[in-house]
């Protein structure tokens, strides 16, 4: 099968790998049917990296697919069922897990010095960039086939961002200002005007995410490279936002100085290379909460009902489809920002 192989230094190659098969009873083989490019994605492939990842391992932790093959361990799945895929199992036996943190697992070094457990899928892991993947048990969410597979492929950044807006408790008639439109700023847009936010103030600088923002729901769109954005979002919500969402990286500043008193910052963008500076005078004089979230902890029942539902305008995010041996054309026109979701499909091969 045709596979998308991570071989360290930037370098992303597409390579011929033997289909995996089945060698534990708590393991289900997979047919991959959708592939999302992440931003991780991309910060693996930076140089230097600013995402760690295994080398030699597929790559692609964004995605959905139908069972071939399940293990005897695993009644409550089969073949043809439509799943969506949580890439962050857990392992179950660090402290971490036992404390209930399984999004931070900490693998177990096993005698020969190797990770005791796969860590996260397309990343530690072997993952989707390919036709047929291998997923434990743990990872697997039934979904109505009915949903389009690259929707359901949406599934991994859905429920991390349904995780980080549990943590805001929005309610009604809140005002909200998302930093950022890319696919995370989207579907925070989405989701937060869905909870019951009155207005969300969208902040991006491409002209093809400002019409993605409204689209999925944004009140107004401001791009601060052109537009006072401090003085837009003060007139517009009465001295500032009671949330600001961080969905970009090194904006953690802004976002302080932009949310109104004892109002609540969401740090979600994430780039381990950036450690801005905090106007700490600012924080404390504001009372302003201060939340992170990662990834989506116990989220993915949540994702199913959502997308099922239809509620959200989760069309409006993926912008390209494009089959796997096209991923390097999908990789640049994310790197260009000529894209948004970009969903890649495996060919027959």
């Amino acid at each position: 099968m045709l596979a998308a192989v991570f071989e360290g230094d930037g370098r992303l190659v597409l390579k011929d790998r033997s289909k995996p098969e089945l060698k534990k009873d708590t393991d289900a083989l997979i047919k991959v049917t959708g592939v999302g490019i992440c931003g991780t994605d991309l910060h693996i492939l930076q140089v230097p990296p600013a995402h760690p990842a295994k080398q030699n391992i597929i790559l692609g932790h964004e995605f959905t697919g139908e069972i071939v093959e399940v293990g005897c361990q695993i009644p409550d799945f089969a073949p043809r069922d439509a799943v969506l895929i949580d890439p962050h199992p857990g392992c179950g036996l660090c402290q971490e897990c036992k404390n209930g943190n399984t999004d931070i697992c900490i693998p177990l070094i096993a005698s020969s010095g190797e990770p005791g457990h796969p860590r996260t899928i397309g990343i530690f892991s072997d993952g989707a960039m390919t036709s047929y993947a291998i997923v434990p048990r743990e990872s697997l969410f039934k979904v109505n086939p009915k949903v389009p597979s690259h929707i359901r492929a949406l599934a991994e950044p859905l429920a991390c961002v349904l995780n980080a807006t549990n943590k805001l408790k929005v309610q009604p008639g809140d005002t909200v200002l998302v930093l950022g439109a890319g696919p995370i700023g989207l579907l925070f847009t989405a989701v937060l005007k869905a909870s019951g936010a009155s207005k969300v103030i969208v902040s991006e600088i491409s002209d093809f995410r400002k019409q993605a923002a409204k689209a999925c729901g944004a009140t107004l769109v401001v791009d601060p490279q052109k537009e006072d954005l401090e003085a837009i979002v003060n007139r517009e919500t009465d001295g500032g936002p009671n949330i600001v969402v961080e969905a970009v990286g090194p904006l953690l500043p802004q976002a302080i100085k932009l949310v109104r008193t004892r109002g609540t910052v969401l740090q979600f963008g994430h780039d381990e290379t950036v450690e801005p500076a905090i106007p700490v005078g600012v924080m404390l004089k504001k009372e302003a909460q201060i939340l992170g979230a990662f990834i989506g902890r116990y989220s993915f029942d949540r994702a199913v009902k959502v997308m099922e539902s239809g509620q959200l305008p989760l069309d409006r995010i993926v912008s390209h489809r494009l089959p796997l041996s096209k991923v390097h054309e999908g990789i640049e026109l994310l790197r260009q920002g000529k894209g948004l979701k970009v969903i890649l499909e495996p060919e027959e091969y």
